[in-house]
């Protein structure tokens, strides 16, 4: 087999590859912004489980403020009566993170001791989504 066959036939098997992809996974970046209650934080987290599954490499940060603080509260459950700091540690292992805004605790008076331990802290949670977007290039999703 000559030198361009062996080439052709290893840039037909590459592109076989990528086929069923839409092409080859790159780090996506996303900042899923979650302010509005439980409902809508079990539609964040299924998405983002869907992503995580299309493109294990993506990078996302899950910014909640408002009530959307509520879902990494300890005991919260869904509606289903699944505990949401399972899914939580789950989606952590694989790189999430969670952050809260303190401005949030703040004008609600909660406390950090009250929420899961996969909770990270920012100053205020819009700031921090503007900052993603325009500093570290992220996409912002709301779901």
């Amino acid at each position: 087999m000559g030198t361009l066959t062996r080439l052709i036939a290893a840039s037909t098997i590459a592109l076989a590859g990528c086929a069923g992809t839409g092409g080859p996974v790159a780090e996506d970046k996303v900042v899923y912004h979650l302010n509005d209650g439980l409902a809508q934080a079990t539609n964040g987290l299924r998405n983002i489980r869907n992503h995580l599954e299309v493109n294990p490499k993506a990078r996302i940060v899950v910014v909640a403020h408002a009530q959307g603080v509520d879902y990494l509260m300890k005991g919260r459950k869904d509606a289903n009566g699944n505990p949401y700091e399972s899914i939580v540690q789950d989606l952590k292992g694989r790189g999430v993170r969670f952050e809260v805004c303190q401005i949030t605790l703040r004008n609600r008076k909660l406390k950090q001791d009250q929420f899961i331990d996969e909770a990270t802290w920012v100053p205020s949670g819009v700031a921090e989504i503007t900052r993603l977007q325009q500093r570290e290039g992220f996409a912002y999703l709301r779901p």
